[in-house]
């Protein structure tokens, strides 16, 4: 049978490529590829029941349908932590008793959400967050943003806590952890346990520019529902399956979904404010604002506090986290970073490693018996 009769025969939508490459895979085994598929229709059975494996990862680009990384590949590539790392990392915790703890977005990888700056983060993909500006001077900008964050909202928060986000909670009610900063918009370290300052804010606030009333996102996406019921429709139909209507769909660090700008800029309607009718923003620093003054306070006085900081999963190219782990070097206080790639902050750090987060975590936390530090 030639593959070129199956790749024939296959649904129009997705590349010949692709169905080429998705079929050997399936086919690399002792099998011959006559036994591995007798027939045509076979292939293309076969075919379709690996597509419903991997549906919830499937997305379009403007040619035609193909997959998106496996949310394994979301996490970057990294060694297993050596057990050199492993001891000095249980070291770093023995010997503090009010650590701040700084976290990016490298350890929500482990739960399926893409990173912006890894090798497979969004960036790779060309993709450019929105920024406060363009979300504040253009209607259109609001449209593009609420649209392809309603559609990405179900797979965003049906993310699970990660390795990282359960130890840290461990090591909290061991009396190890002081204080949780997260940069992370997507509060898995309260769904584990933690009580996190969130220094960039929430995806599941929503908050008005004139007012500054906040309600939550639960809230907001029944009323984009209201608002927009075909759209709706056809988000839902993307969720249960159906690939004719995901075009361009992606999923983003902040709960954004890309969408093909056809399929939102039309008759689609963002709800204003119930209380002052004004326009409604995620309640997050959208790239290019700048930090609530309260906020940057509280951050600093947590790592003024701390004995010691160590930082998980991120680079610190963002301003407000760097000049946190800074602060934490000025005041001569150990700092320790453990981060897939280089962070802005290598040259200030007592100790570096690179390794996944959640991995050499759970490895510490099994790696002695880690007494309780003295109040």
């Amino acid at each position: 049978m030639a593959l070129r009769s199956v790749v024939t025969h296959i649904v129009p939508g997705f590349t010949k490529q692709y169905v080429q490459d998705k079929l050997r895979i399936y086919a690399r085994s002792s099998l011959t590829w006559r036994e591995a598929f007798p027939n045509r229709n076979f292939a293309v059975s076969q075919f379709h029941k690996l597509l419903e494996e991997e549906r919830d990862l499937i997305y379009s680009t403007d040619a035609a349908l193909r997959l998106t990384l496996q949310k394994k590949q979301v996490v970057p590539t990294a060694p297993p932590p050596n057990p050199d790392d492993i001891a000095s990392l249980y070291q770093f915790l023995q010997t503090s008793h009010k650590l701040a703890v700084l976290t990016g977005a490298g350890i929500s990888t482990e739960s399926g959400i893409p990173d912006y700056r890894s090798p497979n983060g969004a960036y790779s993909t060309g993709f450019k967050p929105i920024t406060h500006q363009e979300f504040i001077r253009s209607e259109k900008s609001q449209k593009q943003y609420w649209a392809r964050s309603y559609a990405g909202w179900k797979k965003f928060i049906a993310a699970q806590p990660g390795e990282t986000h359960v130890a840290l909670a461990k090591l909290e009610l061991r009396g190890y952890v002081k204080d949780i900063i997260t940069q992370n918009v997507d509060r898995l370290h309260h769904r584990a346990g933690s009580n996190a300052f969130e220094l960039h804010g929430t995806t599941h606030e929503v908050i008005c520019l004139n007012c500054s009333n906040i309600t939550s996102r639960h809230e907001f996406q029944n009323r984009v529902k209201e608002l927009n019921p075909e759209w709706a429709l056809a988000v839902e139909a993307v969720e249960k399956g159906n690939a004719g209507l995901s075009a361009g769909m992606q999923q983003r660090p902040d709960g954004d979904l890309e969408i093909g700008e056809s399929f939102w800029e039309g008759r689609f309607q963002i709800p204003s404010c119930e209380i002052c009718s004004g326009v409604l923003k995620p309640n997050v620093v959208l790239f290019g604002d700048n930090l609530p003054k309260l906020r940057s306070e509280n951050s600093l006085a947590m790592i003024s506090k701390a004995d010691a900081v160590l930082v998980l999963g991120s680079s610190l190219m963002v301003l407000s986290a760097f000049r946190l782990a800074k602060a934490a070097y000025d005041m001569k206080k150990p700092l320790a970073i453990v981060n897939i790639g280089s962070t802005r902050a290598d040259g200030l750090a007592s100790l570096k490693i690179e390794c996944r987060t959640g991995e050499i975590l759970a490895r510490v936390l099994h790696h002695g018996s880690l007494d309780l530090p003295a109040p």
